[in-house]
C-alpha cells in the first residue's frame, strides 16, 4: 500500500470516527448497547451468587425481602454443599474427565486435521465433511450403543467411561476447527522444510503446532467446556454418588423429590462455572487470535 493510500485510509477512518465524537451519539451507539449486553450476560452469575448466600427465609419470602439483594447473608448453603454432599469429589472427577478427554481429543484432532488440510490426498474434502457431519449426530442417539460397549469393556461407573466416550463428539468438532486453521498457514513453510530434509512429523511438531497455538487453545477451550458441561453420558454411565460429575451430581443429589435446595444448587452451579471462566480469562487473547487466522502469506 502506498503512502498516499495510507493517508487516505487514515483520513477516512477519522471521518468515520467523528460520528462518535458527540456525547449523545456515543451514548446511544456505544454505551447503552454495551450496558444492556453486560446486564444480560452477567445477571445469571449475579443471581447464582445472590441465591448462594441467601437464607431460606429470604429466598422463599419475596413479599418481605427484596429478591435482588441479601439482607442477612449465610454460609449454610455452601456448608451443605461442601460437607453434606461429595461435591469436592464431583469437582475433581469433572476436572479429571475434562482434562483427559480434551488432551485425547486434541491429539487425535491434530493428526486428522493435518492429514486432511495439508497432505492433499484424494477425497480429503469428503473426509473432512464426513467428520463434521459426525459432530451433528445427537448424543441422545449415540449413548445407547455406547452404553453396551461400556458394559462389555467393564468401564461402567468409572471415569474412563467418560474419558473414552467424550471424544466421540469432541474429535469431530476440534478436527473441523483445526482444518480451517491449518489451511491459513502458508504452504511455502512446509515446502522449504521438506527441501531441507525435514520429515512430515518434524514439520508438524516444529513448524505447524507452534504457529497453530491460538487455534489449538481455542479448540482446547471448546473441548474442555463441552466436557465440563456434558450431562447425558455422565448420567447414563455413572451410578455411584462419589463418581458423578458436577452437572449430574448437583441435579441428582440436591433435588429430593419435589424439594429443591436452591441455595446449595446455585452454590454448586456457581463453583462449577468458575474454572471455565478462569480458563477463558487466561487464554482470551489466544482465543481472539484464533478467530482471525494464522500468519498470512
Amino acid at each position: 500500500m502506498t503512502a498516499d493510500a495510507n493517508i487516505a485510509s487514515r483520513a477516512d477512518h477519522r471521518e468515520g470516527m467523528q460520528y462518535l465524537e458527540t456525547i449523545p451519539r456515543k451514548v446511544v451507539t456505544l454505551w447503552v448497547p454495551l450496558i444492556v449486553f453486560l446486564i444480560v450476560l452477567l445477571f445469571p452469575f449475579y443471581w447464582m451468587a445472590l441465591t448462594t448466600f441467601k437464607p431460606n427465609s429470604e429466598l422463599l419470602n419475596y413479599s418481605d425481602f427484596n429478591p435482588l439483594w441479601v439482607v442477612e447473608p449465610t454460609l449454610d448453603n455452601i456448608k451443605k454443599l461442601l460437607f453434606d454432599t461429595p461435591y469436592p469429589e464431583w469437582l475433581l472427577t469433572t476436572m479429571t474427565v475434562a482434562v483427559g478427554s480434551t488432551v485425547l481429543s486434541l491429539f487425535c484432532s491434530v493428526l486428522a486435521a493435518y492429514a486432511i488440510a495439508r497432505l492433499r490426498f484424494r477425497g480429503s474434502d469428503g473426509v473432512g465433511l464426513a467428520i463434521f457431519l459426525a459432530y451433528l449426530v445427537p448424543p441422545s442417539i449415540l449413548f445407547i450403543p455406547l452404553a453396551t460397549m461400556i458394559f462389555e469393556l467393564g468401564l461402567y461407573d468409572s471415569m474412563w467411561a467418560l474419558i473414552l466416550t467424550y471424544p466421540t463428539f469432541l474429535i469431530p468438532f476440534c478436527t473441523w476447527l483445526l482444518i480451517g486453521y491449518f489451511k491459513t498457514l502458508p504452504f511455502e513453510l512446509e515446502e522449504c522444510a521438506l527441501i531441507d530434509g525435514a520429515s512430515r512429523f518434524q514439520i508438524l511438531i516444529k513448524i505447524i503446532l507452534p504457529l497453530s497455538l491460538p487455534g489449538l487453545i481455542s479448540a482446547g477451550i471448546f473441548a474442555f467446556t463441552l466436557s465440563w458441561n456434558e450431562f447425558i453420558y455422565a448420567l447414563a454411565f455413572i451410578s455411584s454418588s462419589e463418581n458423578k460429575t458436577v452437572p449430574v451430581g448437583v441435579l441428582t443429589e440436591l433435588v429430593e423429590g419435589d424439594v429443591y435446595h436452591w441455595g446449595s444448587l446455585m452454590a454448586g452451579a456457581l463453583f462449577g462455572s468458575l474454572p471455565v471462566a478462569v480458563l477463558y480469562s487466561f487464554f482470551v487473547d489466544y482465543y481472539v487470535a484464533s478467530l482471525t487466522g494464522a500468519v498470512k502469506e
